[in-house]
């Protein structure tokens, strides 16, 4: 479909809707895109006039119309999700920002903490939006992934944090080294069996890396529940997002280590999200 000429917003979307897949994309994706593409935030659609929407500006739109209807994000596509209170960079190397796991930063910043260390950082969503609302804490992130870690850098220099933040690349604890007052994760956890049935949204567009460790989707809590208390300070915490079916195996897991204070919380929807839990006296 091309356009001939400049466009108001509704002839903008009406043309939309009259290219083929579009009609499979949520409106409220559509004026975002929109806006996107116009180079606008959401709101800042109001203030265009027709001369705005130029052949070139309905060009770009109708391309990444064409890319949501595929089934990528719109965050993806955008290059950045709000969560917390901040608006983070992402890219195809890290996972997409999801409002459940705002239950984690919710949950860690529930008793006070001057160091924390985040296994799995991603786009250090959860590390950085922490360090954001606790002036005086530092933090180490620690990733797999060259590029997680150049995005999760990106992030912290838009926070400001930068300067209390050391990034590690690192499979877990190998390359770590001190105690922290609380450790926080949202490792992958998604098991082989679940894999098939998730949506193209997160298969397709989120590294698989960041999705699944394979089998039963436990090996990471085994892993951190064996060794994260040697890196905790005297009753350090932990706060780690969980599947929302995987409450009392990550709490027989800890539990089998000695944690104490094992503690599940949920999610907005009521579901199983977070479980904390204590460094034992004698770990």
């Amino acid at each position: 479909m091309s356009v001939a000429g400049a466009v108001s917003p509704a002839q903008a979307l009406a043309l939309a809707l009259a290219s083929g897949g579009a009609w499979s994309v949520d409106a409220g994706d559509r004026r975002a895109l929109l806006a996107h593409a116009a180079g606008v935030s959401a709101g800042g659609l109001i203030m265009l006039g027709c001369d705005d929407f130029t052949p070139e500006v309905m060009a770009r739109y109708l391309t990444l119309l064409e890319r949501r209807a595929g089934g990528e994000p719109v965050s993806k596509i955008r290059g950045q999700r709000a969560f917390w209170m901040h608006d983070f960079i992402v890219t195809p190397d890290v996972l997409d920002p999801r409002p459940e796991t705002e239950e984690v930063v919710r949950a860690a910043l529930a008793a006070p903490f001057e160091t924390v260390l985040d296994l799995g950082l991603g786009s250090g969503c959860i590390l950085l939006s922490l360090l954001a609302e606790r002036a005086g804490a530092r933090g180490v992130g620690v990733d797999l992934s060259a590029p997680a870690l150049d995005v999760a850098r990106a992030n912290a220099a838009a926070l400001n944090v930068a300067d209390r933040v050391a990034f590690l690349q690192s499979d877990w604890f190998t390359a770590v080294r001190g105690r922290f007052d609380l450790i926080v994760s949202n490792p992958p956890y998604i098991s082989d069996a679940e894999m098939a049935d998730l949506s193209v949204e997160v298969r397709d567009y989120d590294p698989h890396l960041a999705l699944t460790p394979g089998g039963d989707g436990l090996a990471p809590y085994r892993i951190i529940a064996a060794q994260a208390g040697a890196f905790l300070t005297d009753q350090g915490r932990l706060v780690l997002e969980i599947g929302w079916q995987q409450g009392a195996g990550v709490c027989a897991i800890l539990a089998a280590k000695g944690w104490q204070d094992i503690t599940v919380l949920p999610d907005m929807d009521g579901r199983d999200r977070v479980v904390t839990a204590r460094k034992s006296r004698n770990r």
